[in-house]
């Protein structure tokens, strides 16, 4: 009866974290019917409700939270502990979860991590494309990716790339019909490459900097944008200004594809970091993984 209480237990936690029986199935390789009952019996015979089912959302009830609020911490204490117990193996295992943006993981993250992979096989990393805020706590995440400026200060930062810069780049076809901008209040009479920002659900405000005086410009244009990568297609094609970190844009400015403008406009900032919460004894994957990324002038 203890092994099944702890399995039920276990359902709800999960259950309760994903806002989904479908998740947390998958998450737990069980079928959802069998998790559905797991979850039933568990409120029978507590005799109350933990969960608040709709056809499109799953939420705790108060009783729900109190309970999450005891335990949900305890399994993430056995998981780690579960993790640490590969530093008495031969060689480190497990798998390490980090949310991050395709920039940062094509240009840095898969670079620094692909001979880790050769020399230690037993590893896994699991990379979660996403340009929101996640709450990698909340969210069960090893570490996430993101510019040192936006990293709340409870977190752990390790530098895993360079400043950047961002880049303001247009096609010569582009700039023939619309002169290139002076200034970024320029801007505003162009057509911009806009993205919208997932946390917010705003679009993102082009800011600027010269010489200790900020500027911040509300752009206007015929595309938006969640990724990167479209944005420098479109700006290829002509079809208006883009705004990106230097390193997007600069092999098409070098190649001629791409005009650059507002550079002195555009100062360096905090690059990528990868953050994490402290942790008392990380797993031996996830340190060799934090190492391997540091970056080192």
């Amino acid at each position: 009866m203890a092994r099944k209480n702890l399995n039920d237990l276990l359902g709800f936690v999960t259950v309760a974290r994903e806002g989904s029986f479908t998740r947390a199935a998958a998450s737990l390789g069980v079928t959802q019917s069998a998790l559905s009952q797991s979850v039933r019996g568990l409120e029978e015979r507590l005799q109350i409700r933990l969960l608040t089912r709709t056809t499109r959302s799953v939420s705790t009830t108060a009783a729900g939270e109190r309970l999450m609020r005891a335990i949900g911490h305890r399994f993430d204490e056995i998981e780690t502990e579960l993790d640490a117990l590969t530093a008495l193996r031969d060689k480190p295992a497990g798998t390490v979860r980090i949310t991050c943006g395709d920039h940062a993981l094509q240009n840095i993250l898969l670079p620094r991590l692909s001979p880790l992979l050769r020399e230690y096989p037993e590893i896994t990393l699991e990379f979660d494309m996403n340009y929101g805020f996640r709450d990698i706590v909340a969210d069960r995440f090893d570490a996430g990716v993101r510019m040192g400026n936006t990293i709340h200060k409870d977190m752990i930062a390790v530098p895993i790339g360079p400043p950047l810069r961002m880049a303001v780049a247009a096609s010569p076809e582009y700039f023939a019909e619309h002169p290139p901008p002076k200034v970024p209040k320029d801007l505003t009479a162009h057509r911009c490459i806009n993205q919208r920002m997932l946390t917010s659900g705003g679009l993102y405000v082009w800011d600027f900097e010269r010489r200790g005086r900020k500027v911040n410009v509300r752009v206007d244009g015929p595309l938006i944008f969640n990724t990167s990568p479209p944005q420098v297609d479109a700006a290829l094609a002509g079809l208006g200004v883009a705004l990106l970190p230097e390193d997007e844009l600069m092999p098409h400015v070098v190649a001629g594809r791409l005009l650059r403008v507002l550079e002195d406009w555009c100062p360096e900032f905090a690059g990528y970091h990868l953050y994490y919460p402290s942790r008392r004894q990380p797993s031996p994957a996830f340190s060799l993984v934090v190492e391997a990324l540091r970056f080192r002038a």
